[in-house]
């Protein structure tokens, strides 16, 4: 990769892993289902001067956004909102690598290596490693509602496959668009017209700079950039850059949080984001022939 690529590729990584923070300050003003619609509302904005990718259908279009988008994002505010750390968060939102090899073998036939099954155990000894701490500082239900993170990221990741010809900025821009539409009607169904006016209202500027951080930079700018890497470089050399991710997320949120981690929970991090170093290091897994 070039040097600048390489910049921009970390760039994202650090992006992505503040994002965690921005979040967790904007949750404190705004109930999570509103966050959410705000976040891609923002990054919507782009909509109203570019068409709908023609190579994606409506159906593909919407079955990404919610899975990719709306599932996992709203997942991660319910689960900040409801007591999940921060750092504990970003890391295993990122266990999605894990989710995805999974479901490729299923769907898509294609065969794990050996060194990426290595890392799906790795990854999942460090799970079990963190559910033995769940119950202390946040509920069961409430890490029941952040794995649905991950999956549906994973997910999202296989249904994106096809709309891999479309312009990046184009195509995340509309998912983001087709997320906000229910996000907002789940906020007026749920909050209310007056607790929802009031809440948009009395927004601090602290949350404002979250919220367009959280919406404009990561959700918009980055992912943008992330794909453009994806297209031009393979996949193998770009994405390994997300380990650092849950590193940042961590980081910022000891620091801005004071966020401490027990020494199972921390074994646990470390193993998960091991386990997924492994599996994105490792070699593509091959496709199974198809059977007629």
């Amino acid at each position: 990769m070039k040097p600048v690529d390489v910049g921009i590729a970390v760039m994202v990584a650090v992006i992505w892993g503040l994002a965690f923070v921005a979040s967790r300050i904007a949750l404190d003003e705004l109930p999570p289902e509103l966050m959410t619609a705000l976040r891609f509302g923002i990054a919507a904005l782009p909509c109203l001067l570019l068409r709908k990718p023609k190579q994606v259908s409506w159906p593909l279009l919407i079955g990404i956004s919610f899975t990719l988008f709306l599932g996992q994002f709203l997942a991660q505010s319910i689960a900040i909102a409801h007591g999940v750390p921060v750092g504990l968060t970003s890391v295993i939102v990122q266990s999605q690598a894990l989710f995805t090899i999974g479901f490729a073998a299923l769907v898509f036939d294609e065969r794990p290596s050996r060194m990426q099954v290595v890392g799906i155990a790795i990854a999942a000894a460090g799970l079990v490693m963190i559910c033995g701490t769940v119950g202390y500082d946040f509920s069961v239900t409430a890490f029941a509602i952040l794995m649905i993170s991950p999956i549906s990221f994973a997910v999202g990741n296989l249904l994106l496959r096809p709309a891999q010809g479309a312009r990046m900025f184009d195509l995340f821009a509309w998912l983001c668009l087709c997320a906000a539409v229910p996000l907002f009607a789940l906020s007026f169904v749920t909050l209310g017209t007056q607790p929802l006016w009031h809440a948009l209202s009395h927004l601090s500027l602290a949350g404002i700079v979250s919220m367009l951080f959280v919406g404009a930079i990561s959700t918009s700018i980055a992912y943008w950039l992330w794909g453009r890497l994806l297209r031009d470089y393979p996949a193998a050399q770009v994405v390994p850059f997300a380990l650092l991710v849950p590193f940042v997320g961590s980081a910022a949120s000891s620091i801005v949080f004071g966020e401490k981690f027990g020494p199972l929970r921390l074994a646990g991090m470390i193993t998960v984001i091991a386990g997924i170093a492994v599996m994105l290091l490792s070699k593509r897994p091959k496709a199974l022939p198809k059977v007629a």
